[in-house]
């Protein structure tokens, strides 16, 4: 199973999957099984999590009755906004360690910038001083619009090893991407399969699909990966969660890519889920 998903190298040294298991709504006794299946039967090494997905522990449990040593996986979580301010942070920081039952975070991201309250900053130096504290490997961001990003490197000294940001056919983020790239910032998709049925019936994605005797999500996971994204798809079925990783053995080529990032549209966001504005709790 090792080295079954390419990987990539941050800025800060971290290598990672270019491809993870989303975790959002697996929980209790049957989230467990279904994360520990992924990691010991199909393969995944990152894990992405989050305070507010409330299962940060059962992604912790999955980690430990798995065969797999804890050094060999990825896990991420990450920072809700009510928590922003320097000691709350810390504290939460803490917390999330707690209910994983973990010493440490591979990755650990602020989960918005939420500009109104103007705390992100002062999060961000609680992720950095953490990281010193070795309860995180790398610090990072979600859904930081590139001023957002300046902010930190100019008043901390330190840039985001990457940002997590909603990626999709529908909304495909060119600019954005592009100054991730410029910055030696990592992109990494959530919702990359629009969390909808409605891409999925898209029927120039079923065309390039039938091509290459892939499913549409594999083909829009595809994309993903030649964008040089690093997609988190979620799935509980063990059929899924292979299908997600099976991508390594076709490629696209200019017009299928260019095909599939034409779809996107100025209003694509799944949740009107804007950076600049919207405030998480």
């Amino acid at each position: 199973m090792d080295k079954l998903i390419p990987e990539i190298t941050l800025h800060d040294g971290l290598t990672i999957p270019v491809v993870g298991l989303g975790t959002y709504n697996l929980k209790g006794n049957q989230g467990v099984q279904s994360i520990q299946y992924a990691i010991d039967e199909v393969g995944y090494r990152l894990l992405d999590s989050a305070y507010n997905y409330e299962n940060e522990g059962t992604v912790g449990e999955a980690v430990r009755r798995s065969s797999v040593s804890r050094e060999e996986l990825i896990i991420t979580s990450k920072l809700p906004g009510r928590y922003q301010e320097y000691e709350k942070a810390m504290i939460a920081i803490q917390e999330s360690l707690f209910r994983a039952n973990l010493d440490y975070y591979d990755i650990y991201l602020i989960h918005w910038p939420n500009p109104k309250q103007n705390h992100y900053v002062e999060a961000f130096q609680a992720l950095i001083d953490a990281q010193k504290q070795g309860l995180i490997r790398s610090i990072g961001v979600c859904n930081f619009l590139p001023e957002h990003m300046e902010r930190l490197e100019q008043e901390t000294g330190v840039k985001p090893s990457l940002n997590q940001i909603e990626l999709h056919p529908f909304f495909n983020q060119a600019e954005q991407r592009k100054w991730h790239e410029n910055h030696q910032v990592a992109t990494q998709s959530w919702s990359p399969l629009a969390r909808a049925n409605d891409v999925l019936e898209v029927s120039t994605l079923q065309h390039i699909a039938d091509t290459h005797k892939k499913t549409v999500s594999q083909v829009i996971l595809r994309w993903h990966y030649q964008l040089g994204a690093i997609s988190i798809p979620k799935s509980a079925s063990p059929e899924r969660q292979m299908e997600n990783i099976s991508i390594f053995d076709f490629n696209l080529n200019e017009e299928e890519m260019a095909q599939i990032s034409s779809m996107s549209r100025n209003d694509g966001r799944l949740n009107n889920q804007d950076p600049a504005t919207y405030e998480e709790f």
